[in-house]
């Protein structure tokens, strides 16, 4: 095995050959992780309803990878429509309820493929 170690996310896959993360050392990066519903592989049409199984699969990730959200420092959130943006602020201080102990966060409007409407990803850094 490489120094590099790659991550999936079960029940969840992308259309290109990637891994949703990967780790070296004590850094991980993820890639776009999306709103599907890792029991039945399918995207609700509801941006409510994806932006939950996105912080879900993201909370999957990071048990794989080793990691908590504690350790998250910096997400990078793609709305298609940002009028979203407090759905997504409803799953983020859901995650990070305390102000003063959040991650950085940067938010951009996108137009993700295959009727998604919300893509989150994440660098964390584990305890040496």
């Amino acid at each position: 095995m490489g120094r590099r170690q790659s991550f999936e996310i079960p029940g969840v896959h992308h259309a290109a050959p990637i891994p949703y993360g990967a780790r070296v050392g004590n850094v991980i990066y993820s890639s776009a992780i999306q709103g599907i519903n890792a029991d039945t592989g399918e995207i609700s049409e509801d941006v409510a309803d994806q932006a939950k199984h996105c912080f879900k699969n993201l909370a999957t990730f990071l048990q794989v990878a080793g990691a908590t959200p504690d350790d998250i420092v910096r997400m990078t959130c793609f709305l298609k429509d940002l009028n979203d943006r407090e759905i997504l602020n409803n799953e983020w201080n859901a995650l990070f309820p305390d102000e003063h102990d959040r991650p950085a966060r940067h938010t951009s409007q996108y137009d993700p493929p295959r009727g998604m409407k919300i893509q989150i990803e994440i660098v964390a850094v584990l305890e040496d």
